[in-house]
């Protein structure tokens, strides 16, 4: 349950795009993408930091070591001929519902972590951010994988459970009982909110 946000808190929404939000998930990404929506609204009438990270993992290191499950594209031609359809279709393009504004911040990730080489703490120590509110696709995924880091660097977490989800119920679950928990605090978009308002 949350009990306080730092009055420098940033909303930072994990790979809420087209390609993304088409998957088949725990709970339809039509409703993540409200909920997340109505805190990016709320973090901006505060004039807060909202971060919309989209994920385009092409060429990136980690797609060319050996595992189980790959269907990375591996030669130069292959993942060129992938960047190429991703651009043209919009894929990797934030969805449109969350109507991005001249404010925030957008930042590509091409690993599991928002943070891992790309400028996002940068960004967010440069405006004095101690905090963290996370949502987004899919919790087990994206959303841990930036949490991780994230309580690594020595930021307050919270996360909004009701505007996250994941392809399976059981990795949903042991993410917002099991690893949540022990990095930040937890609770719904409308308690987050409500912390939200006694902000400057």
């Amino acid at each position: 349950m949350i009990t306080a946000l730092d009055p420098k808190t940033a909303l930072v929404l994990i790979d809420l795009q087209n390609n993304i939000a088409a998957y088949p998930f725990l709970h339809p990404s039509a409703e993540i993408i409200e909920r997340s929506g109505k805190l990016a609204d709320a973090f901006r009438a505060k004039n807060l930091p909202v971060v919309l990270i989209n994920v385009n993992t092409l060429g990136a290191k980690w797609t060319f070591v050996r595992s189980e499950k790959s269907s990375s594209p591996k030669t130069a031609e292959a993942i060129a001929e992938a960047k190429a359809q991703a651009e043209a279709s919009g894929a990797i393009n934030i969805v449109p519902q969350l109507k991005i504004h001249d404010t925030d911040l957008q930042i590509t990730k091409h690993t599991w972590s928002a943070f891992f080489e790309t400028p996002l703490h940068h960004e967010l120590q440069k405006r004095g951010i101690t905090g963290i509110v996370l949502a987004g696709i899919a919790t087990s995924i994206g959303v841990e994988g930036t949490a991780r880091t994230a309580s690594e660097l020595g930021y307050n977490l919270t996360f909004a459970s009701d505007a996250m989800t994941d392809f399976a119920l059981p990795q949903h679950e042991h993410s917002l009982t099991t690893i949540f928990p022990r990095i930040g605090e937890i609770d719904t978009t409308d308690a987050i909110i409500v912390h939200l308002q006694p902000l400057a």
